[in-house]
């Protein structure tokens, strides 16, 4: 979880490192246009905008001259509206120069030639060029690169970049080896990225299968049954034993929860995750306060807080929980190599106790300590796996009290793992922010290599998440997509090796953090090796790992995949790829409560991000964990229920602002509507 909001970014794969005065040049190479070196060893140079005139002007008989480069630069400077020195970042700007690149670490400039290289015969009277002269294919080269290539753009190695800048000559150097990749730089405005086709063939395919539920062919979209029809078919019997299953399955497809919020519960501190168990009986809650609250859902509308533990000695914040297969430990992680599991008894007081899953690792040669992004209990309850900050996957055994194996199976941070069948113990998924997810097999992890992997994405991973049937697997990344993949289709280590599937991401020339920039659509590229089967988009995987689930057998039929995101939605998605619903956590929590801001931070605009969302499994309703706030320092637990009408004659009524026990409190205001609230001087307050 190199670019996650709390760990520093460590050196991009792939990337060489130099040392003396090749570091001074990578130094150069990789700052911006802000900070331009003072000259150019080779001759007079400057950083500049590339003008289109001179991509368009002819090679032919093309005599270069820097004063009047400087003068045409000073005639566009004054015609071209787009021109505007104080904002030398402005997109739209940008927008008109092709050979603009634009991401994190971007890099235009212009070089100026005044003379001609070492070995070049200069001839006033003859404009020809002869290529057999050394430096005259060394002019001609810096040209092709200065005007696009012509037919086609030029590429440049690094080494020759750099070999360039220092004044030495490129024709010797040969960049074959050279590790070189870019997706194409931005084109003129009307520029449409190759996202993949919704809705989505391959995905329209599964629905149809019945292996995402039920899925009616006589029935087209458009002339769905409403759902109060298909109730009163079901009262009245309409049909045989297989159409009135069908009628059940398609009716639960139907009832996704809506925006109007049945309860928000609030918290002082950010909300991690959170997820019901398997039964529905339970949830809990992992907030930013080293604190996991547990609630009694038996009643999925009225909800009981019974306990709170604490995870004793975290760092920074809570990462991760899961609960054991049968619901009598939880086991919650921070950023150290502990692992801490509460009784969710009700009547068991004690305190948590914690395992260290780097036990005996010194010894072994491994790391000492490491902190843990993601944990699961294996279908058994006897061992737990572990994606760790130190790029390996941890399995300990429970029982025995130490570690099975802690494979370096990644080039980065682990961040999510989960095994593939509930039921098996033995194959497990890692995902990796190296942009890959990789299959082990626990009765071979001795021999350290993978039984399979998947490559598509072109950013690091944030999550995955199994579907529980040993074979579908669900993933989110950093490159605002969500992938679904299929075991049967992963790919060999061999042909990894040999398609050298990694390198797409490994050796990308453009720097992405995704806790502070926007991911600009000209910044996607498909994987040429991509193996998943459907891609998902909308949603935004910024700031945190956002999670994404498959929905549950039990309230949808297992018929939609959802993630929470950025912009402060819930998004559910068809397997076609195209967009069931959009709940709008943002705005029924805006208002609600705002603890303890100055009134110039209450003028600020209310933000809102969902981190993780909790489908329960028997009734049609979910939970969204969120951070809140102008700084999104708070948090809230929204639970969001089918519901057709903003009157809700029901108890406990719609909107309720409860805090962390479910108890109201002071500052909070129940949600009547869109910016609506219950009190008529709430706005007192904001």
């Amino acid at each position: 979880m190199s670019s996650s909001p709390i760990t520093q970014p460590p050196v991009a794969p792939g990337v060489p490192v130099t040392t003396g005065a090749d570091n001074e040049s990578d130094a150069a190479f990789e700052s911006s246009h802000e900070s331009p070196p003072e000259n150019l060893e080779s001759g007079g140079g400057s950083y500049g905008e590339h003008t289109q005139d001179q991509a368009d002007s002819d090679d032919t008989g093309y005599v270069y001259h820097p004063a009047q480069e400087h003068a045409d630069d000073d005639d566009e400077d004054d015609g071209d509206e787009d021109f505007d020195d104080e904002d030398e970042h402005d997109d739209e700007d940008d927008e008109d120069d092709q050979d603009y690149f634009d991401g994190s670490g971007g890099l235009e400039f212009e070089l100026v030639i005044d003379e001609l290289a070492p070995g070049a015969a200069h001839d006033d009277e003859d404009d020809g060029w002869d290529d057999n002269e050394p430096g005259n294919a060394l002019q001609r080269r810096i040209l092709q690169i200065i005007r696009g290539g012509g037919g086609g753009r030029a590429r440049l190695g690094s080494r020759q970049l750099l070999s360039l800048i220092q004044g030495h000559d490129i024709d010797d150097i040969d960049d074959d080896d050279d590790d070189y990749w870019e997706p194409p730089r931005r084109t003129r405005p009307g520029y449409a990225p190759a996202f993949p086709k919704v809705p989505s063939e391959q995905g329209r395919k599964l629905m149809e299968s019945g292996v995402f539920g039920a899925f009616d062919l006589r029935e087209p979209d458009s002339k769905r049954k409403r759902l109060t029809r298909r109730l009163l078919d079901r009262e009245l019997g309409l049909g045989n034993r297989t159409e009135q299953k069908t009628n059940l399955a398609l009716m639960a497809q139907q009832m996704i929860p809506s925006s109007k919020p049945e309860m928000v519960i609030h918290y002082d501190d950010p909300v991690c995750c959170g997820q019901f168990s398997d039964d529905g009986n339970f949830f809990y809650a992992c907030v930013k306060d080293f604190k996991v609250r547990m609630y009694d859902t038996s009643n999925p509308y009225n909800w009981t807080h019974y306990k709170t533990v604490r995870y004793p000695f975290g760092q920074w914040t809570l990462t991760d929980a899961d609960l054991s297969p049968d619901n009598k430990w939880l086991a919650y992680t921070s950023l150290t190599s502990q692992v801490c599991f509460a009784p969710t008894d009700p009547n068991d007081t004690g305190d948590p106790y914690t395992l260290d899953l780097a036990g005996g690792m010194v010894r072994q040669g491994w790391r000492d300590s490491f902190p843990i992004f993601s944990i699961r209990f294996s279908g058994d309850g006897r061992t737990l796996v572990a994606g760790t900050g130190a790029d390996s996957i941890v399995v300990y055994d429970i029982e025995r009290r130490e570690p099975l194996y802690n494979v370096e199976g990644h080039d980065n941070d682990v961040n999510a793992v989960c095994f593939a069948d509930k039921q098996s113990p033995h194959i497990l998924y890692s995902g990796s922010d190296d942009c890959t997810i990789k299959v082990w097999d626990t009765r071979s992890m001795s021999s350290r290599r993978e039984a399979g992997a998947f490559v598509g994405h072109m950013e690091g991973l944030t999550y995955i998440d199994s579907k529980g049937d040993g074979r579908y697997i669900l993933s989110n990344g950093k490159d605002q997509s969500m992938k679904l993949w299929d075991l049967r289709m992963a790919m060999s280590t061999a042909d990894v090796e040999r398609l050298d599937a990694t390198k797409p991401t490994a050796s990308r020339r453009y720097q992405y953090d995704y806790r502070f920039a926007e991911y600009q659509d000209h910044m996607w590229q498909p994987h040429p090796h991509d193996n998943s089967l459907v891609t998902f988009r909308g949603h935004k995987v910024q700031r945190t790992l956002i999670r994404c689930h498959f929905s549950p057998p039990g309230s949808t039929n297992s018929r939609y995949v959802y993630s929470g995101s950025y912009d402060g939605f819930v998004y559910v998605w068809n397997l076609d790829a195209t967009i069931a619903a959009k709940i709008d956590v943002k705005s029924v929590t805006e208002g609600l409560r705002i603890p303890g801001y100055t009134p110039a931070a209450r003028r600020r605009e209310w933000m809102t991000l969902v981190r993780d969302v909790g489908w329960h499994p028997n009734a049609p309703l979910l939970v969204a964990s969120s951070w809140n706030g102008p700084t999104m320092n708070a948090g809230t637990a929204t639970l969001h229920s089918y519901n057709e009408n903003d009157v809700d004659e029901a108890e406990p009524s719609m909107g309720l602002s409860v805090n962390e026990k479910i108890q109201p409190g002071e500052g909070l205001f129940n949600w009547r509507g869109p910016r609506g609230y219950e009190d008529d001087d709430a706005d007192d307050f904001f």
